[in-house]
């Protein structure tokens, strides 16, 4: 399939026509460069300047599409006008051809042309003088310089200011995507935080409700409607003032209330007690030194999401809370007896396994969750380990 050459750009159709409407003004009065007696003119007449004339102004329409073959026949054709008496619309147009073979040629061209007319330029000034010995060979030089070396330098310096502010919008464009990307990861990862926040917040209240309301609906017994109505009360206050507390935190400036405490471990047992509450049969073992706050944060969200999904989905028997405190981490492990039910007791969405990754991740730990057969059965186990040693020794540096 043949390909169509480039269209000549609008304003370069101008310049052609402008050029070419100029260099027909002056043949017309007569105007010319050199005279009929000037011996360099080997063509004399009015009539062979045309030809130069109109092909140069053809050579500007390609001064964009094709710059280095309008350059090279407009050097041809200014060498065919220096035979004739010569058209100043002939040499204007020519500087305009070497000026835009070196802002829209080939980056080698751009660095060549400014170079090859500079030499052209020192040898046409030297020379001349060394031959004639007359201080008029100097303007030969000045001549060529400023038909040739002096539009090059000019479209050099344009070309680089040129690159110089497309590689600064380049640098721009690429400094507003960087920031919006890192707005996009910032905003993904204060959601995730929220979900995980607001999910190990209430997720053990509203699955405590869900577990004793059934109970309450199920069971025809005054006294049992009634504990568990007491359950229901304390988990449902105790959900609303927790999320009350996140939507201030939420809410920038919004509400005086101090921020909600940031759980610790120390808030173990009364967790536990709180899981006992529910129904829940809970050993906790725990022994730890100080470790650094996200690392407590991490735990003890770990540890309450255990027990709420234990509340949900462990056979009757014994929920096991172990954590030792180890000389490269923190180990946490909670074990729930497993199988036995057709259904959970209260609808689940995974989204708590889920958190608890993206918190031991989040820490560079380890993450385990499954089923474990033992001696004594088999038991859904929930493994962690939190790594203290480099964040203990970055929040000390």
């Amino acid at each position: 399939m043949a390909v169509r050459p480039p269209r000549p750009h609008r304003f370069d159709g101008w310049t052609a026509l402008a050029g070419l409407s100029g260099g027909l003004l002056l043949w017309g009065l007569g105007l010319g460069v050199r005279g009929g007696d000037d011996p360099i003119v080997l063509l004399d007449g009015r009539w062979p300047l045309l030809v130069p004339l109109a092909v140069i102004a053809g050579c500007e329409l390609l001064r964009r599409t094709a710059p280095r073959t309008a350059l090279l026949t407009g050097t041809l054709a200014l060498a065919a006008d220096t035979m004739t008496r010569g058209s100043i619309a002939t040499i204007v147009m020519y500087t305009d051809l070497m000026y835009a073979a070196v802002l829209y040629g080939t980056p080698a061209a751009a660095r060549r042309l400014p170079w090859i007319t500079g030499m052209l330029t020192i040898a046409a000034t030297l020379v001349p003088y060394a031959v004639w010995r007359v201080p008029e060979a100097l303007l030969l030089g000045l001549v060529v310089g400023g038909v040739a070396f002096t539009p090059a330098s000019t479209g050099l310096i344009v070309r680089n200011h040129r690159d110089a502010a497309e590689a600064a919008r380049l640098r721009a464009e690429q400094t507003a995507l960087l920031a919006e990307m890192d707005r996009t990861q910032a905003v993904t990862a204060e959601r995730a935080r929220m979900a995980r926040e607001l999910h190990d917040m209430v997720a053990n209240h509203l699955s405590a409700i869900a577990i004793h309301s059934t109970a309450a609906l199920s069971l025809d017994d005054e006294k049992t409607s009634r504990d568990a109505l007491a359950v229901i009360r304390e988990n449902s206050v105790q959900g609303l003032s927790e999320m009350r507390r996140l939507i201030g935190i939420l809410r920038d400036g919004a509400d005086d209330r101090e921020p909600a405490a940031t759980p610790t471990l120390d808030g173990l047992g009364a967790l536990v007690e709180g899981a006992r509450a529910n129904g829940l049969d809970v050993a906790l073992d725990a022994t730890h030194t100080s470790v650094p706050a996200p690392v407590e944060l991490a735990a003890y969200r770990i540890v309450q999401e255990s027990l709420t999904n234990a509340l949900k989905h462990a056979a009757p028997g014994k929920v096991t809370v172990l954590l030792r405190r180890l000389d490269d981490g923190l180990d946490i492990r909670v074990s729930s007896p497993y199988g036995g039910r057709d259904t959970p007791r209260a609808p689940g969405s995974g989204a708590g396994l889920v958190g608890m990754r993206e918190r031991v991740a989040l820490l560079d730990g380890t993450f385990e969750a499954g089923p474990e057969s033992g001696p004594d059965g088999t038991w859904w186990v929930v493994r962690a380990r939190l790594p203290v040693t480099d964040i203990t020794r970055g929040e000390l540096e």
